[in-house]
């Protein structure tokens, strides 16, 4: 698979949109907006892997919680016959 071919447009059609941005924003806002693409994806990418390791906190709480009910239930100590 083509690493270019995003949504389907192949190299010539990414070659020409990369061509009428530069023309439109100019040699120098190209960086900029780069740098503020970039800043943006690592946020992004922060707030997902934050976001991932308080699911499996949580996961690992249920199940910790889970395995102390069941030790809990099946200790013969805790059962007093009356």
């Amino acid at each position: 698979m083509d690493m270019l071919a995003f949504f389907g447009l192949g190299t010539p059609e990414i070659i020409a949109i990369l061509v009428v941005v530069f023309l439109l924003f100019g040699a120098k806002k190209l960086p900029e907006f780069a740098r503020g693409l970039g800043k943006s994806l690592g946020e992004f990418k922060k707030a997902k892997n934050e976001f991932e390791d308080e699911l499996i906190n949580s996961e690992k709480e249920v199940l910790s919680d889970d395995d102390d009910k069941k030790v809990t239930s099946s200790d013969p100590s805790s059962n007093s016959e009356k």
